[in-house]
């Protein structure tokens, strides 16, 4: 709504600035914590989430580049019917209109989506300074855990957001019940996606594929993307694809000495390439632009593919360096 608004007021494409934004919300699915999917295979892997959090910052911001305006201008000349398009947002019910002095100011509404992440990475950064084993690292590094960092984010946004503009505890409740409804399919999609990992584990797969590559020269990151991609492209739903991944490549990381945060983003960078018809993004982003099933592939899933495979190539050249 806010890219259909957008659009509207600048007399723009709708897909014109769709595309940068759906490369942006994309690689904060694969790469970045707090996000479902990069926190749990952080566990799985053993990896510290804040250097998960900065070093994939560090590769999304090229990523998204590439992926975001510099493919837009590619795709605008190659497939220009689709930018011709008019979006469709029927699908999300009723629209409010607010007066400016309704919403909250520019800066606090930054400040209270962005503060998990912040929170996140100024965690990491004070308990790299401190010294090992004192009382102030380990406070630092709990409340800079996903779950901490989202609670005091959450109880900030419920005071920036709902009392600080005198909105009622009856709609700041009501607000948190129908978020808590929409997020169910997603608690679902993980717990299954887990369960599936562990019984691979269970049953062997892991050491398997681990002593399938072992005798090979590829890289762990390399082979840890290459599993995820193959995974996505079968089952559609990145989350599923990444734990599933991390259950089969975990054991590649004893072999060598990879660094734990590389293989989350590698296994992140596979779990969202070449979006199509079994994931529901793909129906998503075909509704809402108003596209045919043509130019969904010309666009988002051609830009998913340049997406995961920019991500392997900026965790390569990391892995070359760090």
């Amino acid at each position: 709504p806010i890219v259909y608004a957008i659009a509207k007021e600048l007399k723009m494409p709708f897909l014109y600035l769709g595309i940068p934004m759906a490369a942006a919300l994309n690689v904060t699915h694969g790469f970045l914590p707090p996000h479902p999917a990069p926190t749990a295979i952080s566990v799985a892997y053993g990896a510290h989430i804040g250097q998960v959090l900065l070093f994939g910052i560090i590769i999304a911001v090229p990523t998204t580049v590439i992926a975001g305006p510099l493919f837009n201008k590619f795709a605008m000349k190659r497939f220009p019917g689709a930018y011709q398009k008019h979006g469709n947002l029927s699908g999300l019910g009723p629209r409010k209109e607010f007066q400016l002095d309704e919403t909250p100011g520019f800066a606090i509404s930054a400040v209270t989506s962005l503060f998990p992440v912040i929170f996140m990475a100024m965690a990491t950064v004070f308990s790299l300074l401190l010294s090992e084993h004192s009382k102030g690292k380990d406070i630092i590094e709990f409340i800079g855990t996903p779950g901490t960092a989202m609670l005091i984010s959450l109880l900030l946004a419920l005071y920036t957001m709902g009392y600080a503009r005198k909105i009622s505890m009856q709609e700041i409740s009501r607000s948190i019940s129908e978020s808590i409804s929409q997020i169910a399919m997603m608690l679902l999609i993980i717990g299954g996606g887990g369960a599936f990992k562990q019984v691979l584990i269970d049953g062997g797969v892991g050491d398997y594929v681990a002593d399938f590559f072992r005798q090979t020269n590829m890289s762990p990151l390399f082979v840890a993307w290459t599993i995820a991609a193959v995974l996505r492209l079968c089952l559609g739903s990145a989350t599923v694809a990444a734990l599933t991944t991390a259950g089969m490549a975990a054991p590649l990381m004893e072999a060598g000495s990879v660094n734990p945060a590389l293989m989350v983003l590698a296994t992140g960078a596979g779990s969202v390439i070449a979006c199509h018809v079994n994931d529901a993004g793909f129906w998503m982003v075909k509704e809402f632009f108003g596209l045919s099933m043509k130019e969904t592939f010309q666009t988002w899933t051609l830009l998913t593919t340049v997406l995961s495979v920019t991500g392997l190539g900026c965790v390569l050249l990391a892995g070359l360096v760090m």
